[in-house]
């Protein structure tokens, strides 16, 4: 199969880790969803080799990078390098839970093709702000 589908709660209902690439069979980059309560202080940590980002789905992050700090709210979007300290913690009354896209060896380029005329369109009005 070439595609699978899931929600946050078929991953699981607990706290930490919900592992995403093994349920829908991802095998191009690591993704998951982790999830933090109210108030949960994060670990600090770094990588090798696989710079990683991340995604506010919900709650307050605080991400603390090399020195730096920034508080992000749902729509938030942090990318941090393989080898640079980070630390994720809740701030909110929430629950806190980030999509988290790791990955390494560069850019692939733009790949992509539209499937028809129709699409293209589409897509071409999307850009300009029109609803079709």
């Amino acid at each position: 199969m070439a595609y699978w589908f899931a929600s946050l709660d078929e991953l699981g209902d607990n706290y930490g880790f919900r592992k995403v690439r093994q349920a829908l069979g991802v095998t191009a980059f690591g993704v998951n969803v982790v999830v933090y309560p109210p108030g949960a202080e994060g670990v600090g940590h770094y990588h090798d080799t696989q710079d990683e980002l991340y995604f506010v789905h919900a709650g307050t992050a605080r991400f603390e990078v090399d020195g730096d700090e920034r508080v992000l709210g749902p729509g938030g979007i942090c990318h941090v390098e393989s080898t640079t300290r980070r630390k994720v913690s809740n701030v909110g009354d929430e629950d806190l839970i980030l999509l988290i896209i790791g990955g390494k060896g560069g850019y692939v380029e733009r790949d992509g093709h539209v499937a028809s005329q129709e699409d293209l369109e589409r897509r071409k009005a999307m850009s300009r702000g029109e609803r079709r």
